[in-house]
């Protein structure tokens, strides 16, 4: 196909390498966010083999490593502490490590200078307000008044996707899981050179993420989906953690910034359907919203981000493009979002509880499969 003018809606993980995956087949990039300050919250961000890969195939992957740290295994504790396995995690980059923690403005850096250094035009504080596909493009109004037209609009805009809502209005909702997910940031134990996570009804997670940092992650039983007030929260996770392993107790005194604390109800999202409608295509949470009991997220939105451009230099129609990016993509992303969902249920007792070590060794080698 021949170099289009595409506008993508938002400025996150999926939004960001979509921009440098389409410019680097020749596409004219604009990409809005919603954001005027652009930013992401300060904890951390677990990424596995497959992003490794999708990160060189994208020329990102020096820039990437340099701000992040590398892994070769995943440790599987009990909740009384005792380690039962250690998963090695085989690269697939040769000579690079097979998976990555990084923070998360770290990483948007890298996106976002790599974006801009592109020549993508990236707008802040923008939302598009209008879609009016007319078959040969798609005229769009945005939040400032103003108007232009595009060849493709690709919605990346998560889970609560104004452009999923636009083009497929009778679409489900995200649902809430029955759990959350709280995060904070901890200074490195020099020992703590893998991921390691502690089962149980609250599941934690070390995850490092640079030389000096790391960061704690615990999902939680949330009935009813309580909202916490941010004056208290931090004592309110401590008390999260209250009855995890002796190590992550210690951990939790550490625990004393309100701000700090990340909190988040968990939902996942899977549509079923098509994921695009004429000249307007969905990507990421927008279409495949998972828990993060994979650290899957990000990973399927980069891929996709991939495939979509890969298959828009192959096709001789958006909609030839369209159908085969989904094609590709749809069992992959749905076995994330369902295996992620039954670790989840089982924790909290809404389903048969999971072997973590072997759903981690199953989803490894799903993931490292071509996309």
């Amino acid at each position: 196909m021949k170099a289009l003018n595409i506008l993508v809606v938002g400025g996150g993980i999926g939004g960001l390498t979509a921009a440098i995956a389409l410019r680097t087949h020749g596409h004219t990039v604009t990409v809005i966010e919603r954001d005027p300050t652009w930013s992401v919250y300060g904890v951390g961000i677990i990424q596995q083999s497959n992003v490794v890969r999708a990160m060189d195939q994208l020329g990102l992957l020096d820039d990437y490593l340099s701000a992040g740290i590398g892994f070769d295994a995943v440790e599987i504790f009990l909740p009384n502490g005792a380690r039962i396995a250690r998963v090695p995690t085989p690269p697939l980059v040769p000579g690079k490590p097979a998976n990555v923690g990084i923070g998360r403005p770290a990483l948007h850096k890298v996106l976002g200078d790599r974006t801009k250094a592109s020549g993508a035009q990236v707008r802040l504080g923008l939302t598009a307000d209008t879609l009016a596909d007319d078959g040969a493009g798609v005229d769009v109004l945005f939040s400032d008044g103003s108007e232009a037209r595009y060849d493709l609009v690709i919605g990346a805009d998560g889970v609560y996707s104004q452009t999923r809502k636009a083009i497929f209005p009778d679409s489900a909702d995200p649902e809430f899981t029955g759990q959350a997910v709280w995060r904070y940031n901890f200074p490195r134990p020099a020992d703590l050179d893998v991921l390691q996570v502690y089962n149980g009804p609250t599941g934690v997670g070390l995850v490092p993420v640079s030389e000096t940092l790391m960061y704690m992650y615990a999902t939680t039983p949330e009935p009813g989906n309580p909202r916490y007030p941010r004056e208290g929260l931090a004592a309110t996770m401590r008390g999260k953690l209250g009855n995890t392993a002796p190590a992550i107790q210690a951990l939790a005194e550490q625990i004393t910034d309100d701000d700090g604390v990340v909190y988040r109800p968990l939902e996942a999202l899977l549509l079923e359907g098509p994921w695009h409608k004429g000249r307007v295509v969905l990507l990421g949470d927008a279409v495949h919203a998972t828990t993060p009991h994979l650290g899957q997220g990000a990973g399927m939105a980069i891929e996709d981000s991939i495939v979509l451009a890969d298959e828009l230099s192959r096709a001789e129609t958006p909609e030839d493009a369209f159908t085969a990016y989904r094609a590709r993509r749809f069992e992959r992303c749905a076995y994330i979002v369902r295996e992620s969902l039954a670790i989840c249920h089982g924790q909290i007792g809404k389903g048969p509880p999971v072997d973590n070590a072997k759903a981690t060794h199953a989803m490894f080698d799903v993931v490292a499969q071509a996309i």
